[in-house]
C-alpha cells in the first residue's frame, strides 16, 4: 500500500512538472505573437551636420540643426505606427571620417552605407531650403527613373499641400547624391525656406514642426496605402 501511494506522488508529481512546462512554453509563445515585426522600415536621413550647417536663416539657425529636429520628431511618429526607423544623423556630428581628405564625400559614402545596410522600405531626407525672402512653401524631390521614388514623393507632396501654405501638388526630380545612390524608393523633402523670415519662425516652432512631420507621414501611409 505504501509503494502503490509513493508510484500515485510520483506520477502526480511527473503530471504537474509536464503542465508547467507547457504553461511556460505556451506563455512564451503568447509573449512572442504579442511582439508584431515592424510593419516596414524606414530610412530617416537628417541633411548635413558637422562642419557643414547647410542654409543659415535670419536668427543664426541653421538647417543642419532644423533638419536634426525635424527628423528625429518623424521618427517619434513613425515608431507610433510600427515602423522601424533607421536615422543616418542622431546628434550634430558629421558622418564623414576625420580623416577623409574629401569630407562631403566621405559624408555622403556613409549615408549610402547606412541606407543600404538597412535595406528600407522608404527613404526620407529632410533638408531646409534656401533662395529669396519671398520664397515659401515644401518641396518633394524624386530621382529620375525611380518609379517607386516618384510614386512616395507624389504622395507626400499631396499631402504637405493640404497643411503646408504655398506648397503646390507637384512632386519634382532632383538630382541629390542620396537620392541617387539607391534604388529605394526615396523622397528628398525641403521643408521650407530659411531665407524667409517669416517661414523660419514657423520652422523652429515645435507645433509647427509636429503638424508638419505629421502630415509628411500621412503622405508616407498614404503610398503603403495604409
Amino acid at each position: 500500500m505504501k509503494f502503490l501511494t509513493i508510484k500515485k506522488r510520483t506520477i502526480l508529481f511527473v503530471l504537474t512538472a509536464v503542465i508547467l512546462l507547457f504553461s511556460v512554453i505556451g506563455a512564451c509563445f503568447v509573449i512572442q505573437a504579442s511582439s508584431p515585426k515592424a510593419l516596414y522600415t524606414i530610412v530617416i536621413d537628417a541633411g548635413h551636420g558637422g562642419r557643414d550647417g547647410g542654409a543659415v536663416g535670419s536668427t543664426g539657425v541653421t538647417e543642419s540643426e532644423l533638419n536634426l529636429e525635424f527628423s528625429l520628431e518623424l521618427k517619434e511618429l513613425c515608431e507610433e505606427y510600427g515602423f522601424k526607423v533607421v536615422l543616418t544623423r542622431k546628434d550634430m556630428n558629421g558622418l564623414y571620417s576625420l580623416f577623409a581628405t574629401n569630407k562631403k564625400k566621405s559624408e555622403m559614402k556613409k549615408r549610402q552605407e547606412i541606407i543600404e545596410k538597412a535595406k528600407p522600405d522608404v527613404v526620407v531626407s529632410i533638408h531646409m531650403n534656401s533662395f529669396s525672402s519671398s520664397s515659401s512653401g515644401a518641396q518633394c524631390f524624386y530621382a529620375s527613373g525611380n518609379e517607386a521614388g516618384e510614386k512616395l514623393a507624389t504622395r507626400v507632396q499631396q499631402a504637405l499641400s493640404t497643411e503646408i501654405e504655398h506648397t503646390g501638388t507637384t512632386a519634382k526630380v532632383g538630382d541629390f547624391y542620396v537620392l541617387n545612390c539607391t534604388d529605394y524608393a526615396s523622397v528628398l523633402v525641403e521643408c521650407g525656406f530659411l531665407s524667409n523670415p517669416e517661414e523660419e519662425q514657423k520652422l523652429c516652432d515645435e507645433e509647427y514642426q509636429t503638424n508638419f512631420c505629421r502630415t509628411l507621414l500621412y503622405g508616407i501611409l498614404d503610398y503603403f496605402e495604409m
